[in-house]
């Protein structure tokens, strides 16, 4: 066992892949493409850089010797300066060139920008998985009938499928939202110390035209539309704001399904996936604990809290920029894409192995049908000669002695059998009974859930379906 403290999202809950957008790998390898990308462009458009020192630095742009940088990084104090520093010694003839008329914020800010895109497209195509999986769920179920409940007190009757769409319907927001992010985001570009590009109008003897160029050609490189159109030495704090923002609502639309499916296990109705050898509780053997569920319900609740962090950051910085954003956003940023990472993960297996129990689920519904299925039985009363006004009295009078038995007696609901024997009514139990099959009590369920799943979530999803084929993988 290590003596040293690990981060839970390292060791128990997010992918290998998330893990790798937010590691040093990827960190400095991307400072590197972007010192060459910058070099390129600056001798395409003039400066004297030669082919041979483009060259070296290609060829020795993934040959990071960390432990000169972090020499280097003791000596001077300077992240940025101490990798150009690294770079220099292995790519030599160019190490004159490297970050020319940059500032640190060119390949930190890119950096950042590239890694959320990547971080959001990989959220993306997990909850891909999660809705394609549920689409599976809400079609096979979709006409089976199921009691609803309004403030956890039984109401009219919905279906498994129908409710399955309600968590479906708000993971498609955030699908939106992260689209719109992915497609909105804008790499800072090379705007210099406070914006102004002051020291690249220097090297390019005030060339307006060029200085854009350049911009643009980076920008292409990285696959982004362009560059934010103005800033101070860092892109606004409020994208980091609007994307941690998107990851709470995932959060929020997780922790909702989450909860309803630890009410439906206590309810024993519909339960989350549980091994053969899988222990619920040390003490009580019997215990099935909803324990994947609360896992995502508490990480949820994480993400919701950490989305304040770069709020906050985004209020507080001062004119052209500050440095109180940097320790805050090497950790609320990526620990924000871990936990919504985890989150998936754990949802992805959770929907691809939920247990409906139908006979528990229909036993529910008939215990609660007879109070919903009055006023059917009224109005074939009434259609016999009974006086609608009467028959209202005589039903809530029925009612609540049938209530009175169940709550304070624990009988069963026994009011199909007073109404039958009531000459009030003046119909048979048979005749009853037949106002009892809750397939008459769901309404368009099953056609909403048709429409919902061709209209809305199966065009949204189609594009990305070819890498939601996930196999994940979740520890304790």
């Amino acid at each position: 066992m290590s003596a040293v403290y690990e981060s839970p999202f390292s060791a128990r809950y997010a992918s290998k892949e998330m893990l790798y957008v937010f590691s040093p790998d990827m960190k400095f390898s991307t400072w590197r493409r972007l010192w060459i990308s910058l070099a390129k462009a600056e001798k395409a458009l003039g400066l004297n850089i030669t082919q041979e020192q483009i060259d070296e630095m290609e060829a020795n742009k993934d040959n990071i010797d960390y432990e000169v940088a972090r020499a280097r990084e003791k000596e001077v104090r300077h992240d940025v300066m101490s990798h150009v520093y690294a770079f220099g010694k292995v790519a030599p003839k160019a190490a004159g060139i490297i970050h020319l008329g940059a500032t640190s914020a060119y390949v930190g800010d890119n950096t950042d920008i590239i890694q959320l895109r990547e971080g959001l497209k990989l959220v993306r195509k997990k909850l891909v998985a999660v809705l394609e999986k549920l689409s599976i769920f809400a079609e096979e179920h979709k006409a089976q009938p199921t009691l609803g409940f309004t403030h956890f007190q039984p109401a009219q009757l919905t279906t498994v499928g129908k409710r399955a769409t309600l968590w479906m319907n708000e993971l498609l927001m955030d699908l939106d939202e992260i689209n719109y992010r992915i497609e909105n985001l804008r790499m800072l570009g090379s705007k210099g110390t406070t914006g102004t590009q002051a020291s690249f109008m220097e090297l390019f003897d005030g060339d307006d035209e060029k200085i854009k160029k350049m911009e643009q050609m980076i920008a292409d490189d990285f696959g982004f539309a362009g560059v934010v159109p103005v800033s101070g030495q860092t892109y606004s704090r409020k994208i980091d704001a609007q994307v941690l923002a998107t990851l709470s609502g995932i959060a929020q639309s997780a922790g909702k399904f989450a909860t309803d499916l630890r009410l439906l296990q206590h309810l024993k109705e519909i339960e989350e996936p549980f091994e053969a050898h899988q222990i619920g509780s040390s003490a009580m053997p019997y215990k099935r604990n909803p324990m994947r569920s609360e896992r995502i319900c508490a990480l949820a609740r994480y993400v919701i809290c950490d989305s304040l962090n770069p709020a906050f950051t985004a209020y507080n910085q001062w004119f052209e920029r500050t440095l109180d954003d940097s320790a805050n956003k090497r950790i609320s940023i990526p620990e924000g894409f871990l936990a919504i990472d985890a989150i998936l993960n754990i949802m992805i297996n959770v929907v691809s192995g939920l247990v409906v129990y139908p006979k528990v689920i229909h036993q529910r519904v008939m215990n609660e049908l007879p109070f919903m299925a009055t006023e059917n039985i009224m109005m074939s009363a009434v259609k016999r000669g009974g006086n609608r006004q009467e028959l209202h009295e005589q039903i809530r009078m029925h009612s609540m002695a049938a209530g009175k038995r169940i709550k304070e007696e624990g009988l069963e609901n026994d009011l199909i059998d007073r109404i039958a024997a009531d000459p009030m009514f003046g119909l048979t139990r048979e005749e009853i009974m037949a106002e009892l099959d809750p397939a008459r009590y769901i309404g368009r369920c099953p056609a909403q859930v048709d429409d919902f799943l061709h209209n809305e979530v199966e065009p949204r999803i189609k594009p990305y379906l070819a890498d939601a084929d996930i196999t994940v993988e979740i520890n304790l």
